[in-house]
């Protein structure tokens, strides 16, 4: 069944804190799903259908249904796929509204791992339980290793450089200096970038995303009651998602789960890259956004790096700008998990409501896209295509 036109985001919110001292996870739920709401101009009672990840504390869905008040649910989705999870929401929503399963969805979430002193981990995984664990104990945890490992294989197999992927920050702190809660607002050099300690070869300090606490939620309805709303109507015009592994050790390194889940989004967008005017993309490293521009479409493989080292995604001067919030490498990656921040960004330029400076002038179709996991294993990918009405 296709969604294509028959859901649309009603309401969204994102959580202006960094660091939540004193603000519990619950709390910080409630309150971005009241300000998705009130975006909306909806209320908890017309909720019929709840969706959260594995960052909702204590019973998860159940704990913070009854916690919010949701009285009226008739549906539940609580997928867990890394910061690729509310990118899948929104997508089982959609699909749950125009089954009919449900009429207004509400999404949220929130994590606070700076206040709880948590470090680099996922809430609710407990890594000593993951059964690949006794064959794979020796190699380093942290998804830096990962990721860095990537990044030498891009540049011995293409010739990408450090310094290509120091753009990739280069144009997120461009468009952080415009938002007043990013974590990092300082605009900076390609010297800068390069300057900064190496964390793990070739990534360096820069090439990682922020650490904060926050969270934000999204509100879907069927066409009809978008309609009735006073706010723009952002339909869902395509999405997909789509997971990789290692296959016991035959993984391709150089391609990701992306290429399968945007390629099913497009169809049923009816659209083709050329077509998308902005793209919120996942930036827990450069090298992932590098990635992601090829195996979405918008270059040819291996030439990533070449295409941001262009300028391409500096609002008004590239052709595919990004992230205008600041993305992850700037502004907000709560928990650990950045999807539902690519998600907001992306509804705010597809309404036009972006910050003056970096809002795209031609928004009518706009692409979000979340990696969840570690691209240099297992990896679940999803995209989600929108389009103003």
């Amino acid at each position: 069944m296709s969604i294509s036109g028959k859901a649309c985001i009603a309401g969204i919110y994102e959580h202006p804190t960094r660091r939540a001292d004193g603000i519990s996870t619950a709390q910080l739920h409630v309150d971005v799903a009241l300000g998705a709401l009130a975006d909306a101009g909806l209320s908890l009672a017309d909720v019929d259908g709840y969706f959260c990840g594995a960052d909702a504390p204590g019973l998860g869905g159940f704990s913070m249904a009854e916690c919010l008040g949701l009285t009226n649910l008739r549906y539940m989705d609580t997928t867990e796929t890394g910061g690729s999870s509310y990118l899948l929401h929104v997508s089982h929503a959609a699909r749950a509204i125009a089954s009919g399963q449900c009429n207004v969805a509400l999404i949220t979430m929130a994590d606070r791992p700076l206040a709880a002193n948590a470090g680099p981990v996922l809430a609710g995984v407990d890594m000593s339980l993951v059964p690949e664990r006794e064959f794979a104990a020796p190699v380093p945890l942290p998804p830096v290793f990962g990721y860095a490992m990537i990044a030498r294989r891009h540049m011995y197999e293409f010739g990408t450089t450090p310094e290509q992927l120091a753009w990739v920050k280069v144009a997120a702190s461009h468009h952080a200096q415009y938002n007043e809660h990013a974590k990092l607002r300082e605009v900076l050099s390609l010297a800068d970038v390069m300057e900064s300690p190496l964390v793990a070869d070739p990534l360096r300090r820069a090439d990682c995303c922020v650490v904060t606490d926050g969270g934000g939620a999204m509100v879907l309805t069927s066409p009809e009651i978008a309609r009735s709303l006073k706010r723009p109507v952002v339909k869902i015009a395509g999405a997909g998602e789509a997971m990789k592994h290692n296959a016991a050790g035959r993984m391709q390194p150089m391609s990701s789960a992306g290429q399968f889940s945007a390629a099913k989004a497009f169809e049923e967008a009816g659209a083709r890259p050329g077509d998308i005017k902005y793209a919120s993309l996942y930036d827990s490293f450069t090298i992932t956004v590098i990635m992601q521009l090829e195996d979405i479409g918008f270059c040819e493989k291996g030439q990533g790096g070449r295409f941001a080292a262009d300028g391409n995604l500096i609002s008004g001067v590239g052709k595919l700008p990004f992230n205008t919030d600041g993305g992850g490498l700037c502004s907000n990656h709560p928990g650990n998990k950045g999807g539902m921040t690519k998600m907001l960004e992306a509804v705010r330029q597809c309404r036009g409501e972006a910050h003056p400076a970096v809002q795209v002038p031609n928004h009518d179709l706009v692409l979000a896209h979340g990696t969840g996991g570690l691209m240099s294993s297992q990896h679940m990918a999803g995209t989600v295509i929108l389009e103003a009405e």
